[in-house]
């Protein structure tokens, strides 16, 4: 049964033994990283090689950003951007051919720097999105999006109090723009098999880990042919709880096609 895991590492350079780890407790077939903060040829390849993963990182100048993807599994680099804004020249999205689908990994803007530009950014980013996902669900092709999506869906997935209703990640526009995508027909996939009580995916640094005031902005989301094989999804809090974690845990899914 494959897995698939995004995981927004807050640093590559800095995670790598928490990488390590994960890998290890999962070993998904396909994984999806975010927030490398490093260039393309900074990605610490070399100290991965020996998981025995192949590797295919999307870093950008500045330490910000960077997406990447890990697999065990045979797969084929289709995107190294997301189409729609040729000025975007953020590192946020990457996507490959496997498992008899299209998989995007993306790490969505914050929202919340750059005043109200800022926002409009990522309203635009979250309407680039949907038309991909939409031309791909059009022609019936399996389709899965993966990574640090910056939206609390809904009032159920942040711990009461977390944000202020001004908050880019809880604006009624972003969470519209969220609601479009499912709209397509896709699957909230930790939210289908957790309706009453998603688990957390994130929390600040400081004392929120331990008392559970977290956000749910990580998400994967499934076209309906894979939807009908979900089969497992969760939350890796293990990773949170490290030392020297990234604030971010990993969350993973796994597909019965059997």
């Amino acid at each position: 049964m494959p897995r698939l895991a995004t995981f927004n590492v807050n640093s590559i350079r800095r995670r790598v033994p928490h990488l390590k780890r994960f890998l290890a407790r999962h070993q998904p077939d396909l994984l999806f990283l975010q927030e490398l903060k490093c260039r393309t040829e900074e990605f610490p390849a070399l100290e991965l090689a020996e998981t025995g993963y192949r590797l295919h990182a999307v870093g950008q100048p500045g330490g910000r950003n960077g997406v990447a993807v890990l697999g065990r599994v045979p797969f084929e680099v289709t995107a190294e951007a997301l189409p729609g804004e040729a000025a975007d020249d953020h590192a946020r999205f990457v996507t490959v051919k496997a498992l008899g689908g299209e998989i995007a990994g993306l790490y969505l803007p914050n929202g919340n720097s750059g005043g109200e530009a800022g926002f409009a950014y990522k309203l635009r980013w979250m309407e680039r999105l949907a038309a991909w996902a939409a031309e791909r669900l059009d022609h019936f092709t399996p389709v899965a999006l993966l990574g640090d999506f910056n939206v609390c869906p809904t009032a159920a997935d942040l711990a009461p109090g977390a944000l202020p209703p001004t908050d880019a990640l809880v604006r009624p526009e972003s969470r519209a723009r969220f609601r479009a995508l499912l709209n397509l027909g896709l699957t909230d996939a930790l939210r289908a098999l957790h309706p009453a009580e998603a688990p957390y995916t994130y929390w600040d640094y400081g004392p929120a880990f331990d008392t559970n005031r977290g956000l749910r902005i990580d998400h994967i989301l499934l076209s309906p042919e894979w939807a009908e094989r979900l089969s497992g999804c969760g939350v890796d809090t293990a990773a949170r709880a490290e030392d020297q974690p990234s604030d971010h845990a990993p969350v993973w899914c796994e597909l019965n096609f059997g």
